[in-house]
């Protein structure tokens, strides 16, 4: 299915921003309409849809056709530190898209020509920092672009021409240790808001929201809560949370859906015994005022830095409604009510869990859990950077499965009291030895599989001797696309998961695979670069990591 669009170059038609975005009617397709359908020429937010389920509805590029795939433009940033690890906005011909250091581009999205670049002139403290370069999007809405900065700041692009618009300061980079934006801030109407990098530095993790006409501040949400009971002593104040991925925003209910991430210190709990509440939880706020709706709290007292800041998918549930399904780092995803959080079920992810006896899928509360010990070390599965981890995966509402990745990873953790950090670049691990290795008895590896997002049967499953570390596009072509650490890039039938195409992109695939069309064609962009953290840690169990080649360039392809 695919609307057929003149290329539109009169700016008045793209600077209404999140209302052109909404009222867009685009052509839904046979298998249904709705968030997931309409608008299908464009890729306007951040998992195209408030749903989150990354799924485009066009289908000229099916599986008949998909062989003849072939490079339509190539765009080089000409920064390659960290990869690409955006996803690409597309909105009516233009591409919005973002490389390392805050680098930004509008392209012509048939072409690739640039339309405009900005630079942000970033404090020189971003230097110190250990979240270095990563810029994981833009997001666009009411004439503006809008990113998280790499020194602590929400800032507002004109649209049309990438002009500086407003810049907001919202976090104190030496006082909160490097505390950046490394995703991109989402609308929920007039407000912006977003979180900062990690659970792992020694502050007070927050949720920021300003008024994305203006900059002004609106409200900001302390994670980790102001309660003795959930943090004794004085360990709040070093408690971190942060939420550092995107949340969604879901219209129908006014609602924010954000994750946030690990307490602090990471493998050690002494001083923090509580329930350390929010972090390691899925909250539901009130975008005018940031006040919770509801929250779902999936590892009380974490202590393997198993994060909840993946992404809040909304599936039909067969039964008139949606069900939220959330994949947590910890191998277990929890299905829940998304109007209350009430727990639906909870299943097994990972083929590897050893840091507890499983997770009660009536209550979501982990059981007989295996914390880390001072001075002990102890074997935990899965390993620090999850059971995926960060890249998303897709819901297809025509096959009605999920397809996601997986990594079979373990690590060996010697916990240590946390003496305080040095500085800026300097974490809250409370380490003394961490170490990724095989889960027991058998070799690392990672996947990709396809599964039913409430129940997790899984329908297929294709295995990588790496876990591949892009996000996932599958399309109403019935194709899933995705790409692995050595640069290969993937097409498979979205029914079976049998390889239907594949291109070698000459590097990893990090960022978000999208969909779109410009004047009746459909193209497939997909990110490339191996970058961020995670290859580093991953290669203390796949050590041939370190030979693999860094890169940036965006492919974008077609058929004739």
């Amino acid at each position: 299915m695919l609307k057929r669009m003149e290329p539109k170059r009169s700016w008045s038609s793209i600077v209404g921003g999140a209302a052109l975005v909404l009222l867009s009617a685009g052509a839904a397709s046979a298998e249904g309409k709705g968030p997931g359908f309409d608008d299908p020429n464009n890729w306007p937010q951040y998992h195209r849809s408030p749903n989150a389920w990354r799924f485009s509805p066009l289908d000229q590029i099916n599986k008949d056709n998909v062989k003849k795939l072939h490079i339509s433009w190539i765009h080089q940033p000409g920064v390659i530190t960290h990869g690409l690890q955006a996803t690409p906005i597309v909105i009516d011909g233009v591409m919005y898209t973002i490389a390392a250091d805050n680098n930004v581009f509008a392209l012509d999205a048939a072409t690739g020509a640039v339309i405009w670049r900005y630079t942000a002139k970033l404090d020189p403290i971003v230097k110190q920092v250990f979240y270095q370069s990563a810029s994981r999007g833009v997001t666009v809405g009411r004439g503006k672009v809008f990113i998280g900065s790499l020194d602590g700041r929400f800032i507002a692009l004109d649209q049309k021409t990438g002009k500086e618009l407003w810049s907001t300061q919202l976090t104190n980079m030496k006082n909160e240790y490097g505390a950046l934006f490394s995703s991109p801030p989402q609308l929920a109407g007039d407000i912006l808001f977003g979180g900062t990098t990690g659970g792992d530095q020694p502050i007070i993790g927050k949720i920021f929201a300003v008024n994305a006409d203006t900059g002004e501040r609106a409200w900001t949400f302390d994670i980790p809560k102001d309660d003795p009971k959930s943090w004794p002593g004085d360990s709040r104040n070093v408690g971190g949370g942060s939420a550092w991925l995107p949340g969604t925003y879901d219209p129908s209910t006014d609602t924010i859906y954000i994750g946030t991430s690990n307490a602090a210190p990471d493998f050690n709990r002494e001083g923090r015994e509580g329930d350390n509440l929010y972090t390691a939880t899925v909250l539901a706020l009130e975008p005018k005022t940031g006040k919770i709706k509801w929250h779902r709290q999936e590892v009380p007292n974490d202590t393997w830095d198993f994060d909840s800041a993946y992404e809040a998918l909304l599936v039909p549930d067969g039964k008139g409604s949606q069900s939220l399904v959330h994949l947590n780092k910890n191998g277990f995803v929890y299905v829940m009510n998304k109007d209350n959080g009430d727990i639906k079920n909870v299943w097994q992810y990972t083929e590897n869990m050893n840091w507890a006896k499983g997770v009660d899928p009536k209550t979501g509360i982990p059981i007989e859990p295996n914390f880390p010990e001072t001075d002990k070390t102890k074997l935990h599965c899965p390993n620090l950077l999850g059971a995926r981890s960060w890249n998303h995966g897709s819901y297809n509402p025509g096959t009605k499965l999920w397809y996601s990745h997986g990594m079979e990873v373990c690590n060996h953790v010697t916990s240590a009291k946390q003496e305080k950090p040095a500085g800026v670049g300097s974490l809250s691990l409370g380490l003394a030895d961490i170490k990724l290795t095989d889960p027991p008895g058998k070799k690392a590896d990672g996947w990709l599989a396809a599964f039913d997002p409430l129940t997790g049967k899984e329908s297929w499953k294709v295995r990588f001797d790496m876990p591949p570390l892009s996000s996932v596009l599958s399309t109403a072509g019935g194709l899933v696309f995705t790409g692995d650490m050595y640069g290969n890039l993937y097409a498979y039938d979205a029914d079976n998961g049998k390889e239907l195409w594949k291109f070698n992109a000459g590097s990893g695939a990090r960022g978000g695979p999208v969909s779109y069309a410009v004047n009746g064609k459909q193209y497939i962009a997909i990110p490339t670069g191996l970058g961020s953290h995670a290859p580093g840690f991953l290669s203390g169990a796949f050590p041939k990591i370190k030979d693999l080649p860094g890169g940036a360039a965006l492919l974008v392809f077609t058929v004739d």
